[in-house]
């Protein structure tokens, strides 16, 4: 296919005197992982939140599968799965209840005992989802991002607050998603070198960097990714300050 899977041109989104987004662009390929990496407050969360059509872009064009994701809601919905960084369910649904409830937007889900176990949440079916841990629950929302087989996956930091178990575990049900295009806003960089095809780098809210993490890495003349981030944006991914908090 030549028609990308994702493509985003000069998007740019405002929150009253803070620029979040300024004139992003990229493409991702059909079947690619692409890592968005940057500090908190680079633009990371709102630019995917625009890709998922849940912000609309002050100006811009964004299109996944070729639809508009603000204008084709509906039908960007059965494409596209996402995994924001904090699940806000429903407190009193167990996690069963959940999943039946995810699969029955979607006309060929995958099995509800499929992606429970896929994240290792069997042990919890009857557990309500206010009682699950930090890490259960962000467990339990990857599951419901993957359960209506979507050709796009957007997964916003995919692994925060799990043990290194789970991790694995995680890692490996996405490294198996071979058709789907997966991005992933991550700070880990090990994730990101395992899991990544292309990176994406974002520093006040433009894009600094693109290319394989090998490219750079070359590029910044670094050996390691992180140390190409710090090389090229000029401080750390600790850094800390949400764009979200001026909207």
């Amino acid at each position: 296919m030549t028609e990308p899977a994702v493509l985003v041109e000069n998007i740019r989104k405002r929150y009253r005197d803070t620029i979040a987004v300024d004139d992003v662009s990229f493409r991702i390929g059909h079947g690619e992982v692409l890592g968005v990496l940057g500090t908190n407050g680079a633009g990371k969360s709102t630019t995917v939140e625009i890709i998922a059509g849940l912000r609309a872009p002050d100006s811009g064009t964004v299109r996944v599968l070729g639809l508009d994701p603000r204008r084709d809601r509906k039908a960007v919905r059965h494409l596209l799965g996402v995994q924001l960084q904090e699940a806000r369910l429903h407190d009193a649904l167990t996690v069963s209840e959940l999943v039946e409830m995810y699969r029955s937007f979607y006309p060929d889900p995958r099995p509800a005992d499929e992606v429970i176990e896929m994240v290792e949440l069997g042990g919890k079916r009857d557990t309500r989802f206010e009682s699950l841990s930090g890490g259960q629950q962000q467990r339990l929302s990857i599951a419901l991002a993957l359960i209506g087989r979507p050709k796009v996956v957007i997964l916003d930091e995919l692994t925060t607050g799990l043990d290194p178990r789970a991790r694995r575990r995680i890692w490996g049900a996405i490294e198996s998603l071979t058709e789907e295009t997966v991005i992933l806003v991550s700070h880990a960089m090990d994730e990101v070198e395992r899991l990544c095809d292309r990176v994406v780098l974002l520093d006040a809210g433009r894009v600094v960097a693109e290319g394989t993490p090998a490219e750079v890495t070359a590029r910044a003349g670094t050996s390691t990714l992180e140390e190409a981030f710090v090389a090229i944006t000029g401080h750390d991914l600790d850094s800390v300050e949400d764009e979200e908090d001026a909207a």
